[in-house]
């Protein structure tokens, strides 16, 4: 008991730290373009990111080697693979920390992947560990940075000469309306719709509800979304009639394009929490199964509620008191952010994962993003980009893998001397 009380709390350290920089990160861009307040913020991620985690975040067990170690390598030694989460935790809590303090987004994910690359190398040697997918990982850092900026670049420029450049935008805004809620339901929907549906439609089957295939009702909702967000958009734009003063309606075309971006923060919340919790709470998993059943858990296994339950809490503690740093640099330190940019960049991030996902990429959320704002700067003339801050991400994102691999082969040894094995 006492054993997997102390695991516990290296898996809520680690959580506590996604949240702060992870989680902090994907909210960056909403909260410095001021389309939300870093208390907005704090609540939506804290609202969601929980619910994401809780009820759609189960599935944790299936992510934790991200096909660079095999697990089922460990069968005859599950005591070995206990010890190696137990490194995990230690590595990537200390990494994303170090990275929170110096206001470094990096990728969880990659921390991950490092942490447990290290300790397989020292359990099984060099064979354990897939190269060629490592070399896959480490080709998706140039190019997903690179994707990401090239669309927000292009979403940016047809929004800035089709809206904000127009004779009247206002009137241009009003008829981008629906365009605008199509792309940003269709994008994000079809990352966080799947998720929702599927239990969703069980239960409508199960009652004799619905009897139509699930996807009619992926379709159905997305549609209801679309109309919904259309003819809210346009009530609120109705509220304020154009004027003479051409900055007071720039403003409110800002200002209604913030409501747009408030969506998609609140859509990368759930899909964040929903699938970045297994970097959290996977290693504890492993550990509990392993404590109780003396065999490594096989994919699809139940998850505990209380495990994620902790991960969900750790998230958004973290998130709560040591997010402002990384919010800072996404948000403010590369280049200032409006409403309609920083719907720019989110809207490519997305796209971006979602087109990674498509063809079966490992990448990340934070690489995305990143790369959305400063294909945004590219775009913008006179745009002033932070070069020196965008240096020292790089080089954070350089360092990860390496120094992941190098402090988890490091841990593991020494629990390794310590536990006598």
């Amino acid at each position: 008991m006492v054993y997997i009380l102390c695991v516990s709390g290296l898996a809520f350290y680690l959580a506590w730290n996604l949240g702060a920089n992870d989680v902090a990160n994907a909210m960056g861009t909403s909260v410095g373009s001021k389309a939300i307040t870093l208390r907005q913020a704090l609540v939506i991620a804290g609202i969601l990111e929980f619910t994401g985690a809780i009820v759609f975040g189960r599935q944790v067990v299936n992510t934790l080697t991200r096909g660079v170690v095999d697990a089922q390598a460990f069968a005859n030694t599950p005591q070995t693979l206990s010890l190696g989460m137990i490194s995990v935790l230690m590595t990537c809590g200390l990494w994303l920390q170090i990275a929170t303090w110096r206001g470094w987004p990096v990728a969880s994910s990659h921390a991950t992947i490092g942490a447990l690359a290290g300790f397989s190398i020292v359990a099984l040697g060099t064979s354990a560990v897939r190269w060629s997918m490592l070399g896959v990982i480490s080709l998706s850092w140039l190019l997903t940075p690179v994707v990401s900026g090239g669309i927000a670049a292009l979403i940016y420029r047809l929004i800035s000469q089709g809206i904000l450049q127009s004779s009247d935008p206002l009137r241009q805004l009003n008829e981008w309306i629906p365009w605008l809620s199509t792309g940003l339901v269709s994008i994000f929907g079809v990352i966080v719709l799947p998720q929702v549906i599927h239990p969703i439609h069980r239960v409508l089957e199960t009652q004799g509800y619905w009897n139509l295939p699930e996807q009619d009702l992926a379709i159905a909702v997305g549609i209801a979304a679309i109309l919904t967000l259309t003819i809210w958009s346009w009530q609120k734009l109705a509220q304020h009639p154009p004027s003479a003063d051409s900055a007071r309606n720039q403003a409110t075309v800002e200002n209604q394009l913030a409501l747009f971006q408030v969506c998609s923060a609140c859509f990368v919340a759930f899909a964040h929490g929903s699938n970045d919790v297994g970097n959290a709470v996977a290693p504890l998993v492993v550990i509990t199964a392993i404590v109780t059943t003396q065999a490594i858990p096989t994919a699809g296994a139940a998850v505990p509620l209380w495990i994620m339950v902790l991960g969900g809490l750790g998230i958004v503690a973290g998130l709560a008191v040591s997010g402002q740093k990384v919010m800072t640099t996404v948000g403010e330190d590369i280049i200032p952010l409006q409403p309609s940019s920083g719907f720019c960049a989110e809207l490519a991030a997305a796209t971006t994962i979602l087109l990674a996902s498509r063809w079966g990429l490992p990448v990340s959320t934070t690489h995305a993003l990143v790369g959305g704002v400063i294909g945004i700067g590219l775009s913008q003339r006179g745009q002033t980009i932070q070069w020196a801050t965008l240096g020292q991400i790089a080089g954070a994102w350089g360092l990860t893998l390496p120094i992941c691999m190098g402090i988890g082969a490091l841990l593991f040894s020494g629990l390794q001397f310590l536990a006598g094995l």
